[in-house]
């Protein structure tokens, strides 16, 4: 699939640190490709070095088989042919919804005939004539994403654009924004430091942490197998059992874990969701029995338990001092000192070096 951006060892120093650092990623036409990371992380300084409103100290950027940016070469960003939309929508106040819609577009009645069609395909027509501070927050990022993609650009770079959205609108917005961008087959770079909203409407998500992409994959591999303690705890609340290994092995309050390539006395970190933890009222569970993917049952006495709405979150100290949380669908709330017993899935869990 010929990629509609291609960047190639992209480096941005500021103030002696390099916040890009050794940055490749291609996107394809059609395609999302989310930045994911927290705030700092460098996703940001990536996009202005893309659009071309900073420079890059090395590396190569290149849009629809063209170098614009390299060691030779810098196009401005009016001549690089990107769509961009911000947080907050940099509408011309003074300018009507039609007039901004058609801001960058030749004049002519092609123009008014583009602009016509996208008011209609974003669900805004009929306000051609209205101010943006007539607008609410959702119809205001409709208009943003028209006026970017009335020029046709191949390539759209947005930077955190449903921030400003309260959340009953957010999803509603960013749908219907994913459905217009894949109409259009527009290849898509999105920056954002929420790991829902990249779940979302990501087919790809290149994962940053300090300048560099840790892990780029699409969101199902992302979630399931993380790179490290760090990239899986980004995306959920997870528990985290330390121990050490011997033969290959470490021994927990579930029973022994494999370790294999790692050699004895290192210490690891055994990661798993809490929504993976199942939970026994007794050893041998009243339910069926654990099996032998399930480990060791564990016993844990209740710290805490809260309802959350649509579920309940139940705080356990086990034997050995460490805490394990799970969540449990609905109301399930145990009182303090209560005896329960704990088991999790293998094949849920991560074990990292630590």
């Amino acid at each position: 699939m010929t990629s509609r951006l291609e960047i190639q060892g992209l480096v941005r120093r500021l103030g002696g640190r390099a916040v890009v650092d050794d940055i490749s990623l291609s996107v394809p036409a059609g395609q999302v490709t989310c930045l994911l990371g927290p705030s700092g992380c460098g996703k940001s300084t990536t996009l202005r070095l893309i659009a071309g409103v900073d420079r890059q100290d090395a590396g190569s950027i290149a849009l629809n088989g063209r170098v614009v940016s390299d060691g030779a070469v810098h196009v401005p960003p009016e001549a690089r042919g990107v769509g961009l939309m911000f947080q907050d929508f940099a509408l011309f106040p003074h300018l009507n919804v039609m007039q901004n819609v058609a801001f960058g577009l030749p004049r002519g009645g092609h123009s008014a005939a583009r602009v016509a069609e996208l008011l209609e395909r974003v669900d805004l027509a009929g306000y051609d004539g209205k101010h943006p501070h007539e607008l609410s927050g959702g119809e205001q990022q409709r208009v943003a994403l028209a006026r970017a993609l009335a020029p046709r650009p191949g390539i759209m770079l947005m930077d955190e654009p449903f921030s400003g959205l309260d959340n009953r609108l957010r999803d509603e917005i960013r749908d219907a924004t994913l459905s217009v961008l894949k109409e259009e087959g527009t290849a898509v770079l999105l920056v954002t430091h929420e790991p829902d909203e990249a779940m979302r409407m990501a087919d790809e998500i290149a994962l940053m942490r300090n300048g560099r992409i840790v892990q780029h994959a699409a969101p199902y591999n992302m979630y399931n197998a993380p790179v490290d303690r760090a990239a899986a705890a980004f995306f959920s609340d997870i528990n985290t059992l330390t121990g050490t290994v011997r033969g290959a092995l470490t021994d927990t309050p579930f029973g022994q874990f494999l370790a294999p390539g790692r050699p004895d006395g290192t210490e690891v970190d055994i990661v798993f969701r809490p929504q993976h933890v199942r939970i026994d009222f007794d050893r041998g569970g009243r339910g069926p029995h654990p099996t032998a993917a399930e480990g060791t049952p564990a016993r844990g006495t209740v710290k805490r338990a809260r309802f959350m709405g649509k579920e309940s979150l139940v705080d356990f100290a086990m034997d050995d001092g460490q805490t394990v949380t799970a969540t449990v669908p609905a109301v399930f709330l145990p009182k303090p000192g209560t005896v329960l017993w704990l088991s999790i899935r293998r094949e849920r869990c991560f074990v990292f070096r630590r």
